[in-house]
């Protein structure tokens, strides 16, 4: 799998335009690129699939119509890829991870979140960011019928237990207030794993 275990791993999710992007880049500059990497799922997803289609891994990437060509059959192709073996992304994304705290910055499914529990049990903090209608309409949200009312969107609306849930509706005191909050959150989960690390088996 990958050669480093990490320490913590922050299982991010949000609806479209919630800010998950911009709240764990925040989160990482606080921790250092050292310390902490961002891991996409969506990337080897894309990645494999162009690789599976020859097609332009980096035109995939972007907003254009190159990707909205695509984006229908990338979309059933990750599924059946998933029902084959639901970790086969989240493998791929951590393959190279070296950093102690890894951000899973898009998780979207139930299986995704199972499976870093499983993987990992006592490293996950699940995050939840949301931010009403009316803010994400702001940021330039539409509603779109095939995207904000598939798996995709809505797959961890119910079922998920948050420790952590990040209100970011654009106040800059609160949301720095609820940052503190989950780096001491971060902080004193590290420091039970350390302590646990520490324990020395009686002979």
């Amino acid at each position: 799998m990958t050669s480093t275990q990490p320490r913590i791993i922050l299982l991010f999710s949000g609806k479209r335009k919630s800010g998950k992007d911009y709240l764990t880049d925040l989160i990482q500059k606080r921790l250092t690129a050292e310390m902490c990497c961002i891991l996409r799922l969506s990337a080897p997803l894309k990645q494999q699939y162009a690789k599976d289609h020859s097609l332009d891994y980096e035109e995939l990437l972007g907003s254009g119509q190159y990707k909205e060509s695509y984006r229908a059959d990338m979309i059933r192709w990750g599924e059946m890829k998933r029902q084959q073996d639901s970790g086969f992304f989240c493998r791929l994304a951590i393959k190279h991870a070296t950093q102690p705290i890894w951000i899973i910055s898009d998780c979207r499914r139930m299986s995704d979140v199972q499976w870093f529990h499983e993987e990992f049990s006592d490293r996950c903090i699940c995050v939840r960011v949301e931010a009403s209608e009316q803010t994400r309409s702001q940021r330039g949200w539409r509603f779109t019928t095939g995207i904000d009312d598939a798996e995709s969107e809505c797959g961890l609306d119910e079922g998920v237990k948050f420790d952590y849930i990040i209100r970011n509706d654009g106040a800059d005191d609160v949301l720095e207030k609820q940052l503190e909050d989950l780096l001491s959150l971060i902080k004193s989960r590290e420091d039970e794993s350390n302590a646990q690390n520490n324990i020395k088996p009686e002979k």
